[in-house]
């Protein structure tokens, strides 16, 4: 299964903010919005990511406060990134290594999307449940007399 099988379920909503604006706006479109991240573009390039991990680390920095800082100066300026080509075995692998919550899905510079952690774990959950879903009918449905042990049928 690849990134793109995600997206394909997730759909293309996507929410940007660029870096010269204002924390505290940002901070307001995620509540309004009621999401964890937001892609931080500066003329069409991906240049950073903002996450509530971000925010909190900010509004501790300022003494609980977001203060008047910029985007720019709580973004995360280098998040991992994927394609929508990349396995999802692979895109797990990274997310647990860099304890990422959020990842922008890249296609050469085009932005096409971001899969959060949720995204990730909710479809390994569905692909699970669907494969024992069939497993468990094929069983049913194994031929009478047949056990385990007996010979494959031959032609």
């Amino acid at each position: 299964m690849k990134v793109s099988d995600i997206l394909r379920v997730k759909g293309s909503t996507l929410f940007t903010v660029r870096a010269d604006e204002p924390l505290a706006d940002a901070v307001n479109t995620m509540a309004e919005k009621d999401i964890g991240s937001l892609v931080v573009m500066d003329h069409g390039e991906l240049v950073g990511m903002l996450t509530f991990r971000e925010v909190i680390q900010r509004i501790v920095q300022n003494g609980g406060a977001i203060g008047n800082s910029s985007v720019r100066s709580a973004m995360d300026d280098a998040p991992l990134t994927c394609t929508p080509d990349t396995e999802l075995d692979e895109v797990r692998r990274m997310m647990l290594e860099w304890h990422a919550r959020y990842m922008p899905v890249m296609s050469s510079s085009m932005l096409m999307g971001v899969i959060s952690f949720y995204d990730v774990a909710k479809t390994v959950v569905d692909s699970q449940n669907f494969e024992n879903k069939m497993l468990k009918a094929y069983i049913r449905d194994w031929p009478e007399g047949k056990g385990a042990d007996d010979p494959a049928p031959t032609r």
